[in-house]
């Protein structure tokens, strides 16, 4: 009887373990982390999400969106711990400080091995800003570039008619003017002092000017360019057709715009599924006025695998899957902004009919400025806006305080090429 009583007992503890086994490995999956800021491209993600558990069912992918604001902050300091997400989104000014210092692994030995992953199918412009002596980093996502939106039924109400590609800096004055209504509080134009790829950037290149050297070694802060595109800002808000620095910092120039308080505002393309929902069919994008020449800041975003990843090939399905035609395909119907991939970049034309996306393509192809990097780019930044705002809150010299960015800008890219 012992005997017979201890054979069931073992029975039932062999099946118990079993299921305890059984739970656990289907709790216990292989998990990649995956981080970035946006949460308006969250369908497009987890769609190419499920795309990549398709082929992988028994990988758990978890997303983490953090707001842009505390982004850097929780990412370098994860990293620098050995842990963080394993694929992740990179931009433009973070990309060098991140390959330089080998917190996000080379891509390029993955593509040499894959015959699905052609970088030839992606904008060029976004592919040279992830690369390395030709050697990709950070897989292109998505791009954008900046365009005019303005308000058609603020124009019409002060019988002032569209802006177009013919428009130049002066018509941004004796037009804007006009669109200011004082009374009812509505502004004719942001003239960008807090914000730079879709402020005064854009002005910079309009005049001729340049904000870094194409060997990234000097700064264009202190060039007569660059002064001249300041003089313009500063005339504007001085004559009232802009927002003022301190009112830009108190309220967001875009909140203005889709509050029906401001005519027009540059902006980059990713605005344009926020904005149409707030004005829906008053919205309309024309290209950048010309200063003595037509540009617009062209960036985008990719997607980046960490240096300590535990399985490099896993994540790299998980970045395909990201980068896909499909995934392309559905952040083109999504209106989010231009995909990277550029065969699809007529679909995304269609994605808000009432408004001319093209000008953005057309942005990219004529005039397009690449975003100003260089390895330290958030250094001399911080320079950028400190000095910048400081000038426009103080009302002191903006000519001197931008010779103090290009002093301070000058040292860090020299020491930046003395390593």
């Amino acid at each position: 009887m012992k005997k017979l009583v201890l054979g069931v007992f073992i029975v039932m503890l062999a099946v118990f373990l079993a299921a305890c086994s059984s739970s656990s490995s289907g709790s216990n999956k292989q998990v990649l982390e995956v981080a970035l800021w946006d949460e308006n491209v969250k369908d497009t993600v987890n769609a190419s999400i499920e795309a990549f558990n398709e082929k992988h069912p028994d990988v758990e992918v978890k997303v983490t969106y953090t707001p842009y604001a505390n982004y850097w902050t929780k990412l370098k300091t994860s990293i620098g711990g050995s842990s963080g997400p394993d694929v992740f989104w990179m931009n433009g000014p973070n990309f060098y400080k991140y390959s330089t210092d080998g917190l996000i692994k080379n891509l390029e030995p993955l593509i040499k091995e894959d015959d699905e992953f052609n970088k030839d199918a992606y904008v060029p412009a976004v592919v040279d800003l992830y690369s390395m002596e030709d050697e990709l980093y950070a897989a292109p996502y998505f791009t954008d570039s900046v365009g005019l939106y303005y308000n058609k039924q603020l124009f019409d109400d002060a019988g002032v008619d569209y802006p177009d590609e013919s428009w130049t800096w002066e018509d941004i004055e004796t037009e804007g003017e006009k669109l200011v209504n004082k009374d009812e509080g509505v502004f004719g134009y942001a003239a960008h002092t807090t914000v730079n790829q879709q402020g005064y950037y854009n002005l910079i290149h309009q005049a001729g000017g340049y904000v870094i050297s194409e060997d990234r070694t000097k700064s264009g802060f202190d060039s007569p360019e660059s002064k001249e595109a300041f003089a313009f800002l500063k005339n504007l808000i001085d004559k009232g057709i802009s927002p003022s620095t301190q009112n830009q910092i108190e309220t967001e120039s875009k909140q203005l715009f889709m509050s029906n308080k401001l005519a027009m505002i540059p902006l980059v393309s990713v605005n344009t599924p926020e904005l149409h929902e707030a004005l829906g069919d008053k919205l309309g994008v024309a290209p950048l006025p010309k200063g003595k020449q037509a540009a617009s800041i062209v960036h985008g975003i990719g997607w980046a695998m960490n240096d300590k990843v535990e399985d490099e090939e896993l994540a790299w399905d998980l970045i395909k899957s990201l980068t896909s035609e499909q995934a392309n395909k559905d952040i083109a119907e999504s209106g989010f902004s231009i995909p990277a991939m550029q065969s699809t970049g007529d679909i995304w034309l269609n994605s808000v009919p009432s408004v001319d996306l093209q000008v953005f393509l057309d942005a990219q192809e004529n005039g397009g400025a690449a975003y100003p990097i260089s390895e330290r780019t958030t250094e001399w930044q911080d320079i950028e806006t400190k000095e910048i705002q400081q000038a426009f809150l103080e009302g002191t010299s903006i000519d001197e305080a931008l010779d103090r960015i290009a002093e301070g800008m000058n040292k860090i890219l020299e020491e930046e090429n003395n390593d």
